[in-house]
């Protein structure tokens, strides 16, 4: 056997073993699927619960502590939406990677939203979305806290602040 041949069978081997990152693919789909049905499950449950919030009559307080934990529970269903998409984004960018172009995606007007071309552009598009998650579940911690004192509340518009320079910033990378 001569070593083009051996060479050929060996760079097809390692050229097949891309195919291992279907695995990732698969997961990343089940777990999404998961992500979904479980925030579709809490939003059924949330909306459910709203007729809780007329049956108080005049108790203002009862309405106000309701209200509080139906925001921050509307919170957690984006939270749960937005991990689906990073899970979602994650196996699609992985998939057009390692194996082959989504030949569907291509043809649709909405190819540029899902199109990877790199790591670094899977990358971007993740951490994107992740950022949009920090920010949800800051908004959800932000909507429970009790300010004691005057540096607690400082905290929090240096966090909002933070937020705010951090979206900036990504979007003009973006541009």
């Amino acid at each position: 056997m001569n070593i083009k041949k051996i060479e050929h069978i060996f760079e097809t081997f390692l050229w097949n073993t891309r195919f291992v990152v279907v695995i990732a693919v698969i997961a990343s789909l089940i777990t999404a699927f998961a992500m979904f049905y479980m925030a579709t499950i809490d939003v059924y449950y949330l909306i459910s619960h709203l007729g809780e919030y007329t049956s108080l009559g005049g108790d203002i307080e009862a309405q106000k502590t309701l209200r509080s934990q139906t925001v921050t529970h509307i919170v957690e269903v984006v939270d749960g939406y937005l991990l689906a998409t990073v899970l979602l984004i994650f196996a699609l960018g992985l998939y057009e990677l390692f194996v082959s172009k989504i030949d569907q995606a291509e043809d649709t007007d909405h190819s540029s939203v899902l199109a990877i071309n790199s790591l670094d552009d899977l990358k971007t598009r993740l951490g994107r979305v992740i950022l949009m998650i920090l920010i949800v579940n800051f908004f959800e911690h932000a909507i429970n806290m009790e300010f004691h004192n005057a540096f607690e509340l400082l905290a929090l518009a240096g966090g909002i602040a933070l937020i705010g320079l951090t979206l900036y910033l990504t979007h003009a990378e973006a541009h």
